[in-house]
């Protein structure tokens, strides 16, 4: 039987919340945020996802009867928290940035308002699901934009295929992310069925092995898949492979595909070899251990498509997201007024008391983060974008974040594809330098005051 979202959850939050039952204050009110303390090295900026594939696993959350029994055989709980967890449900509030948006150190990027008993039991699940998917997409952006943006906006196109480097489930999550930060399509049918990923594929060097010469193979899957198909090129040796592929679908072939060299020099010459056959509209796409660096340095060359998998699936060059789950406001007793909280730790502090984020862009380009703690003073809101946070080429400051729980009840559940439009239109309020991929600091640190980048506070 598949495991209820209430057990993807780690040990201690339930002996946490078992204290908090038997003492009472599993009723009192709390508020927790998610946020970064700081991006991996190197980063200018993070790219929140994830919450389309959160907020239903939160509206979920609960434990069945068997899975209730069986944290009390095992002693993770006791009687009164058993009967606390029959009838769990979330029933507070959540405020976040939208999915595809940009995050920076210090963004209160999820803010979760109800009882300390039922907000503490989402730690593990929050983390475990923004932490993967963010550093995902982070990666996955830095891969777009060094490859000229999403096609939309006239890019080079990015195929996901990492599948076979990561924890099946993952790789479903990883082609999501990916999607949602500019990738225009992923080899994962999971994902196509699941979340509406656009899915391409061909035919890897096993089927050409299988035939006994490279040209009964390149016929075959042309008879299959028609002239349109890619045919992968370089089981063998590529220029022979060139000239077959085209010997057999003609000069309509679709692409070529190039798994392995030298990218940049091989594809310069498959480009002047399918010319020189007439193939002149037959793209060439290329695979093999790809990331925003090496996109970079093939920026010049004649290609037309990615595909990428091992970097963007499996944390290689992209660390965690690092983000946190933590108390910053608790009341004393049930209803009571809230009083801020915080870690003192060294290197591990926290700010206490419910964050409200503010942004300011100019001309369409992002300039400032910043909150307020509570009631601290309220800026002047400008309109919110459908896309980036602050409307682009208007003045003014605007909330990032936006209510997507009430009451437990969801409220915020955009499209796969508006999502993605969100995360194109957040992206490009970065000014240049922070959208390149060589290593920097932080475009923005988010504090209890307005700054402007490499300017004085």
């Amino acid at each position: 039987m598949p495991t209820s979202p209430g057990l993807l959850t780690d040990r201690y939050e339930l002996t946490m919340l078992t204290s908090f039952v038997t003492d009472g204050s599993a009723a009192h009110p709390a508020v927790f945020e998610a946020f970064a303390r700081r991006l991996p090295d190197g980063r200018r900026y993070g790219v929140v996802a994830g919450l389309g594939r959160l907020l239903p696993l939160i509206a979920d959350f609960g434990f069945d009867a068997d899975e209730v029994a069986w944290l009390l055989a095992e002693g993770v709980i006791n009687e009164v928290t058993a009967d606390y967890l029959r009838d769990f449900r979330f029933r507070g509030d959540i405020d976040a940035y939208p999915e595809g948006d940009l995050y920076f150190p210090g963004s209160p990027i999820l803010t979760v308002r109800g009882t300390l008993g039922e907000c503490v039991l989402l730690e593990t699940l929050v983390l475990s699901v923004l932490n993967h998917d963010s550093a995902i997409a982070s990666a996955a952006a830095r891969m777009v934009l060094a490859a000229g943006g999403p096609v939309e906006q006239g890019g080079r196109p990015l195929v996901e295929m990492g599948s076979r480097r990561t924890h099946e489930q993952a790789a479903i999550a990883v082609a999501r992310a990916a999607y949602v930060a500019g990738f225009a399509t992923t080899s994962n049918l999971a994902a196509g069925i699941e979340h509406g990923v656009p899915t391409v594929g061909t035919a890897a060097h096993a089927f050409t092995l299988a035939y006994a010469t490279e040209a009964e193979a390149f016929a075959a899957q042309v008879a299959a898949q028609g002239v349109g198909t890619t045919l992968l090129v370089d089981t063998y040796d590529t220029p022979a492979g060139i000239r077959t592929a085209v010997e057999v679908a003609g000069s309509g072939l679709g692409a070529i595909r190039i798994d392995s060299g030298d990218l940049a020099e091989e594809s310069g010459k498959a480009r002047a070899l399918l010319d020189e056959l007439g193939a002149t509209e037959t793209r060439i796409i290329v695979t093999s251990d790809l990331d925003e660096f090496v996109l970079t340095a093939l920026g010049d060359a004649p290609i037309d498509g990615y595909g990428v998998g091992t970097r963007v699936a499996t944390g290689s060059g992209h660390p965690t997201a690092s983000m946190v789950y933590k108390l910053v406001a608790v009341g004393d007793a049930a209803g009571s007024d809230l009083r801020p909280v915080a870690k003192k730790s060294h290197d591990k502090a926290s700010v206490g008391g419910r964050k409200h984020a503010w942004r300011r862009h100019e001309a369409g380009t992002l300039i400032d983060e910043w909150y307020d703690v509570d009631s601290g003073p309220q800026p002047p809101v400008g309109p919110r974008s459908s896309g980036a946070s602050g409307e682009p080429g208007e003045p003014g400051v605007s909330e990032p974040q936006v209510p997507v729980v009430r009451g437990g009840a969801l409220v915020h559940s955009p499209g796969l594809d508006e999502v993605r439009a969100h995360c194109a239109a957040a992206l490009a309020t970065l000014p240049t330098h922070a959208r390149s991929v060589a290593a920097g600091t932080p475009y923005l640190t988010v504090t209890d005051r307005p700054t402007t980048p490499g300017g004085a506070r």
